[in-house]
């Protein structure tokens, strides 16, 4: 069983709520994953960061960290990606990325990259200085359509969740 193929198993677990067999395969692959994260190809890489959110590996957030400043675009989206999945019910993780989160939205040479990001700040606490960033991105004539639209829905529903507080 490769790797991939591992965390799709344990999505599946985690999707049924088979706690037991999901902490099982965690433990088998655990060293997997953290030297797949280390890996020269960014292939290999990409792969790793999308395992830990499938995997649901919360104690590997650093190791997740490090995927959102990787060289290769394909790697920090696959950060990303298990950054928005493990953040779903817990602002915490976007929260505590979201330095991170707003200079990758604001400032990533990848459009696809930057809409990832404003996507995984949408479960993150609605802070001040996120809507803001967004609505400036959202007003943005320089900006691709795809993404002033990202971050135009973005802010409207931290804006929302936030009531009268902004």
């Amino acid at each position: 069983m490769t790797l991939l193929e591992a965390a799709t198993k344990a999505d599946e677990l985690a999707q049924a709520g088979a706690e037991r067999e999901l902490a099982a395969l965690r433990q088998e692959w655990d060293e997997e994953v953290e030297a797949a994260a280390r890996n020269a190809d960014y292939r290999e890489r990409a792969v790793a960061y999308r395992a830990i959110g499938l995997f649901r590996f919360r104690q590997k957030l650093e190791l997740l960290r490090r995927g959102l400043e990787d060289e290769s675009p394909a790697a920090r989206g696959s950060a990303l990606v298990s950054v928005e999945l493990l953040s779903r019910g817990n602002p915490g993780v976007v929260n505590g990325v979201r330095p991170l989160l707003h200079t990758l939205a604001t400032t990533d040479a990848n459009a696809a990259v930057r809409r990832l990001a404003i996507v995984c700040l949408r479960h993150g606490s609605p802070q001040r200085e996120t809507v803001v960033l967004l609505q400036g991105l959202a007003e943005d004539d320089e900006q691709d359509a795809a993404l002033r639209k990202t971050a135009r829905t973005v802010a409207a529903e931290l804006r929302k969740r936030a009531g009268a507080r902004l």
